[in-house]
């Protein structure tokens, strides 16, 4: 049987949300960030502006109209106003886009029920042995949730997750895009390789050093060089990710483990120097696995931390909760300790936090969790703490 998947991504989600609400936005360039945005003057009936704002948050996302000008998630929004002052600013409002999202959630599932929730704004579709015709199948994803919300969404469907998730990418907003094998020399391997999901800045940089720019030169570079460059492990998946290779499962309902956010940053940031925008970024990654959860009904027992340093070692930790919870104040406040178990004596490229042994919200208690050994990190750790 022919193996089928699609990877669904609802355009610019919580920007999009926030214009359902505010139509009279539409076409503007609209940042979301922040837990506050800077007042309008009073009765002046305008909007706050990005270049009043004065904090240490981060872009959550923004319209299409504000990419245009440079500005993208996980960038501060200092930086941000300086690039697009005009832009308008909204906070963040996560009980909004808990809503849509489990609205548009329910809406695919009636058409295509095998769905492997991957977070707030994204899912994929096992499709296989589906006999609709993908493109028409797609179609009537797609018209189907706008119609249910009002909300715009691309659609990528490919043999697998990662050219899935490539193609959703390629025509938006509001694309449908199928690929099969067969169209990796035309419509893949033109990209740059960064389009590949888990090839961030830093790997780019150093692929670009090789004479690698797109997934077809990757496609074509030799084994060895990349081993000598990336080592063993994460050579062999480039080699692989480059030729559409990709052999995850959709992971439907039924299997579900854990939910993670995680993000790979411009530049190498320094844990020390760097620490008001890593504290953001930390801030803002808990948020959004605190809606993931809230979304999909689901309260964490674990919570886990991920750090890959400027060399691509990675480090993990994890801390079992006394009791399960969906609230991010207390996601951060776990993701924190972790921290103070790795050392933070060198640069980074990835942050990622992690929420293991789901429950069903309302679950039994959790025996209490013995205290934790503080790391080289403890002196930096504990201030770990920014707000919008």
């Amino acid at each position: 049987m022919e193996r089928r998947v699609a990877h669904l991504d609802m355009d610019a989600f919580y920007a999009s949300v926030e214009l359902l609400a505010r139509p009279a936005l539409r076409d503007l360039p609209v940042v979301i960030g922040g837990r506050r945005a800077p007042p309008a003057p009073a009765g002046s009936g305008h909007w706050p502006r990005l270049g009043d704002y004065a904090g240490r948050g981060v872009v959550t996302t923004a319209t299409y109209e504000a990419r245009a000008l440079g500005v993208h998630s996980g960038m501060g929004l200092m930086r941000a106003a300086r690039l697009a002052p005009e832009a308008i600013l909204l906070p963040a409002d996560f009980a909004a886009y808990r809503y849509w999202s489990a609205r548009f959630k329910a809406t695919v599932a009636a058409l295509a029920p095998r769905i492997e929730d991957r977070g707030i704004d994204e899912i994929y579709i096992d499709l296989s042995g589906d006999p609709r015709e993908p493109a028409s199948l797609g179609c009537a994803l797609r018209d189907a949730v706008s119609a249910s919300t009002g909300l715009s969404c691309s659609i990528g469907i490919a043999p697998n997750k990662l050219l899935a998730k490539i193609a959703s990418d390629l025509d938006k907003p509001g694309g449908i895009t199928v690929l099969d094998r067969g169209d990796l020399p035309v419509r893949i391997w033109p990209l740059p390789a960064g389009r590949i999901n888990g090839i961030g800045p830093k790997a780019v940089a150093r692929l670009a050093a090789l004479g690698v720019g797109t997934i077809g030169e990757l496609a074509g570079t030799d084994a060895a060089v990349l081993q000598a460059e990336f080592g063993a492990r994460y050579a062999g998946w480039l080699h692989d990710a480059a030729h559409g290779i990709d052999d995850r499962p959709v992971v439907t309902e039924a299997t579900r483990k854990s939910f993670s956010r995680e993000t790979t940053f411009e530049r190498d940031l320094h844990p020390r120097h760097d620490r008001t925008m890593l504290g953001a970024i930390l801030t803002g990654l808990c948020e959004q696995l605190a809606a993931d959860l809230d979304g999909r009904g689901y309260a964490a027992g674990v919570v886990g931390i991920k750090l890959r340093y400027a060399d691509f070692r990675t480090v993990t930790r994890e801390l079992t909760l006394p009791a399960p919870t969906t609230d991010a104040a207390e996601l951060l406040r776990c993701a924190r300790l972790c921290l103070r178990r790795v050392a933070l004596d060198r640069r980074l490229r990835l942050l990622g936090v992690r929420a293991g042994e789901l429950e069903r919200a309302g679950g039994a208690p959790r025996p209490a969790q013995p205290e934790l050994p503080l790391g080289d990190g403890a002196g930096w750790a504990a201030r770990f703490a920014v707000s919008g």
